[in-house]
């Protein structure tokens, strides 16, 4: 598995990197988010939405537990899977059609299916940083050499 690491100093560069991110992925592309509660989740989320020309307001699927946005040249699938937990497998949500589909998915909570997930997803990992309440470090893991020029195109465009 290869890792990449991201500083994002502030909630605009943690948007940036999600935008940035969001026009270089694909229709079938599945990244999982991991992260404690108010790591940057969804505010990485909504970069990524911006990134596919989605203009609509993004928030957290918590009791949704799946928001779909259709507006950008990519459809948007935001799961959180947070409320159900190990229930989640328990849940007929179709999420075969989602990982499968012709958009994009993004999934907070994502151990709580990690069996129905696709080999080649980009595994992003939020972690808060130092002192500043707003620093996080954004690790970018994944397992197919796919993943690695799109990682590297998005290191230059962040300036890293």
């Amino acid at each position: 598995m290869q890792t990449y690491k991201f500083i994002s100093n502030n909630i605009e560069s943690t948007l940036l990197i999600g935008s940035d991110l969001g026009q270089l992925l694909q229709r079938g592309d599945v990244i999982t988010l991991t992260g404690d509660l108010g790591a940057g989740k969804t505010t990485l989320t909504k970069g990524i939405a911006q990134g596919l020309g989605i203009n609509a307001p993004v928030s957290s699927p918590t009791f949704t537990i799946i928001k779909e946005y259709q507006q950008g040249h990519i459809p948007l699938y935001h799961f959180d899977l947070y409320r159900l937990g190990e229930s989640a497998l328990d849940e007929d949500l179709g999420y075969e059609e989602y990982l499968y589909g012709d958009g994009v998915c993004v999934i907070e909570w994502s151990q709580f299916i990690a069996e129905l997930l696709p080999e080649d997803c980009l595994n992003i990992t939020i972690n808060h940083r130092g002192s500043e309440e707003s620093e996080r470090e954004i690790q970018f893991s994944f397992k197919s050499q796919r993943w690695e020029p799109i990682i590297k195109e998005l290191m230059n465009k962040c300036g890293i």
